[in-house]
């Protein structure tokens, strides 16, 4: 939203630095929790965000994500053990930001991906669980940044997530579920991968996306009428920005940050979002 600055810099570098566990090398979702797979990516992108990426300890860290894959392919998100395919991810972002994708087993990667497949074209979160438009985003976003989107029957799938637009004009996460504005992102952001935007009618959800906000106090919900917060309002603009709405920034959907970061960096991929609308 072109607002970098409403956030203190050294603030939010602090703050991540103090979610830091010494022990497992690599960062908890708060201070003092243990350190998990998702919560040690979300500190990655905001130190790269916030140009801060040398206060990491870059080899303690990926040794940390490598120790989480199963002889499966699969990833568990910590110590524990739970797997998904959103941990999988969470890997495979993280690596690639780092510059550290040739440490990857791929194949084996890929290899889980591809058996989570399903008859419908989408992906679950484990072997044999149904499509799920946040797990289609993750394995989708993964392949991409692999280059194995070979692996993904694209007409199929592309109808699937055309599917997930209702009457309302906002998009679900599965067949017989309510609408709900952190779809936009996940939708929205596979579409956009397999460059088939064009798919859904982008003017409804636009409107559905903004008719959820809070316009006396700020923030978006994930319905018209219930109480906004942070996680949907970021993937509401996700959408709005991959949607072409003026005034805001490109967002890269296969990492879900600044566009123009991700090319700087040279990860951008071949995803296409709709050009940017200028009123």
């Amino acid at each position: 939203m072109n607002h970098k600055e409403a956030l203190d810099r050294e603030e939010v570098i602090d703050f991540v630095m103090s979610c830091w566990d010494e022990d497992a090398g690599a960062f908890g979702a708060h201070p003092d929790h243990d350190a998990h797979i998702h919560s040690t990516l979300s500190a990655i992108q905001i130190l790269i965000m916030q140009d801060a990426l040398d206060r990491l300890d870059v080899p303690r860290v990926v040794d940390f994500i490598l120790s989480l894959q199963q002889e499966s392919g699969v990833f568990s998100g910590d110590s524990f053990g739970e797997i998904d395919t959103r941990f999988l991810y969470c890997a495979v972002n993280a690596l690639s930001l780092l510059g550290q994708l040739d440490k990857l087993d791929v194949e084996k990667t890929v290899g889980y991906i591809r058996k989570c497949r399903n008859f419908d074209g989408g992906f679950g979160a484990c072997i044999g669980a149904e499509s799920h438009a946040a797990m289609v985003w993750v394995c989708t976003a993964a392949l991409a940044i692999l280059d194995r989107l070979d692996e993904i029957d694209h007409e199929t799938l592309g109808w699937w997530l055309a599917e997930r637009q209702l009457p309302s004009g906002g998009l679900n996460g599965r067949p017989e579920k309510l609408e709900d504005v952190c779809y936009s992102h996940w939708v929205l952001s596979s579409l956009s991968i397999l460059n088939k935007l064009t798919w859904i009618d982008a003017e409804k959800v636009t409107a559905f996306i903004l008719s959820a906000q809070d316009l006396e106090h700020g923030g978006i919900a994930d319905r018209p009428g219930d109480q906004p917060d942070v996680f949907h309002t970021q993937f509401g603009v996700a959408g709005l920005s991959l949607l072409g709405y003026p005034g805001l920034n490109d967002l890269d959907p296969v990492y879900c940050m600044p566009a123009s970061l991700i090319e700087r960096m040279g990860l951008k991929k071949g995803w296409q979002a709709l050009p940017r609308r200028t009123n």
